[in-house]
């Protein structure tokens, strides 16, 4: 039990999208110290968002944190990008860039002139594997090409296949990854994806940048450039501008806010 109340703000960001009601909910809650972990978890399974951001103040940079309704992440794009969205537009911050300690190392997050956000994230290209009898059955068919990073990448022949996909959320949550990333060369962008983590809570992410870090050394092989545009064909659906760079890749896209809100906690 807590022995005196607590409030924390609370904001619902729509990630990668200009409009409410699309691209990918967040929720952000800024700290001004760390909670315990049980705490953080029951936040964001109330919250029941594909993931909650949470971050704390250092000298010069900002530790953070994501959560899924049922687990804690190595990396979340979307979340992130909401978090930079409400340092820069809602908490005065007043660099054009900020920097987050993660799990997964340093991430950085800039912001131009007309408010794009740009994300600097570790590229985690995928290397070939056997597609496992889970994957297959998940999918509902014989997939060629498959590709193991943080995620299973299955490449797909067209994009009404990644749109039409139905998959056994029951079968893939068996399977040893957080997610599946399934994938086909655009008709309108270079390159549409969906994911699916039912492993640790989420059967759909609407928009998710941590795939990208996968999505972009292969499409950029294959299509034998270095700046792409992709579209998560989700039903909220989301659009990113992506690059290659080295062992790092950028993600781009805006953010707008749905709600302000403020936590209590007795």
């Amino acid at each position: 039990m807590m022995d005196t109340k607590i409030t924390i703000p609370y904001y619902h960001v729509d990630a990668f999208t200009n409009h409410v009601f699309s691209g990918n909910p967040a929720g952000v809650c800024p700290l001004k110290e760390w909670l315990d972990d049980i705490t953080l978890q029951k936040i964001a399974a109330e919250n029941n968002l594909s993931e909650t951001a949470f971050f704390v103040k250092q000298k010069d940079h900002f530790d953070l944190r994501w959560f899924t309704p049922k687990t804690e992440i190595d990396l979340c794009g979307h979340a992130t990008l909401a978090s930079a969205f409400v340092l820069f537009h809602h908490l005065g911050f007043s660099s054009h860039q900020v920097s987050f300690s993660t799990r997964s190392g340093v991430l950085s997050v800039s912001k131009d002139k007309k408010g794009c956000l740009s994300m600097d994230f570790p590229a985690r290209p995928g290397k070939p594997v056997m597609a496992p009898e889970s994957l297959i059955k998940g999918l509902g068919k014989n997939v060629k090409y498959v590709y193991k990073a943080r995620d299973y990448l299955v490449i797909l022949d067209s994009e009404d296949e990644v749109r039409n996909m139905k998959p056994d959320f029951q079968e893939l949550s068996n399977l040893d990854c957080t997610g599946v990333i399934i994938t086909a060369k655009g008709s309108e962008v270079d390159f549409v994806s969906r994911f699916f983590a039912p492993r640790v809570g989420v059967l759909e992410d609407p928009v998710t940048g941590s795939s990208h870090c996968t999505l972009i050394p292969y499409w950029t092989e294959k299509l034998g450039k270095k700046r792409l545009i992709a579209h998560q064909v989700s039903r909220r659906g989301g659009e990113l501008f992506c690059e290659l760079a080295q062992d790092r890749v950028r993600i781009s896209g805006n953010a707008v806010l749905y709600m302000k809100a403020e936590i209590t906690l007795l």
